[in-house]
């Protein structure tokens, strides 16, 4: 009897370890439905690629150009370039000074109301008429120091080359 229930447990012992054992065919179809997952992924990714440029292409296409419209220049203004000369327009008030011609040279630019009026204070020391002036539609508002102011462009740009040796920032204004 020893014998056999020594051959029972070996037999069942074998089923045992047989019956656990994975197959390789389960692993392999795992492997194959991820792959197909994937390239059905890769499918629908090329599929909305195509489908989002048919769309830009389609907006292009439809994209409607609104006809100008004329208009008659009633309030133009010309200035000359010709000595390429830049002249920044700004609209400006003035907060210490006798008044602004059309072009202004600025040799300074402070926040602070004190510091520009300070500058002006040593340029009046040294014989030029300084202005302070305020930019108020700059945030924060911006105080322009000017040494010179005069009617024409061409007057602006000579004074802006002799004071550029001083104060080598100076640079044209013109006030609307």
């Amino acid at each position: 009897m020893k014998k056999y229930t020594l051959i029972c447990a070996a037999v069942c012992a074998a089923m045992a370890f047989t019956s656990c054992k994975s197959s390789e065919s389960a692993y392999k179809q795992a492997y194959l439905k991820a792959k197909q997952q994937e390239e059905l992924q890769q499918r629908q990714q090329a599929e909305q690629q195509a489908q989002q440029q048919a769309a830009v292409v389609e907006q292009k296409e439809a994209a409607v150009v609104t006809p100008l419209q004329e208009k008659a220049a009633d309030n133009t203004q010309v200035m000359d370039n010709g000595d390429n000369v830049q002249v920044r327009q700004e609209a400006v008030s003035v907060v210490n000074g006798d008044g602004l011609n059309n072009f202004s040279v600025v040799v300074g630019s402070f926040s602070l109301k004190a510091n520009a009026e300070g500058l002006q204070q040593t340029l009046k020391q040294q014989g030029y008429n300084a202005q302070v002036v305020v930019n108020n539609n700059v945030s924060p508002a911006m105080y322009r120091v000017i040494a010179t102011t005069f009617a024409t462009k061409s007057e602006a740009a000579a004074s802006r080359a002799s004071l550029q040796e001083k104060y080598p920032g100076a640079w044209l204004l013109y006030a609307k």
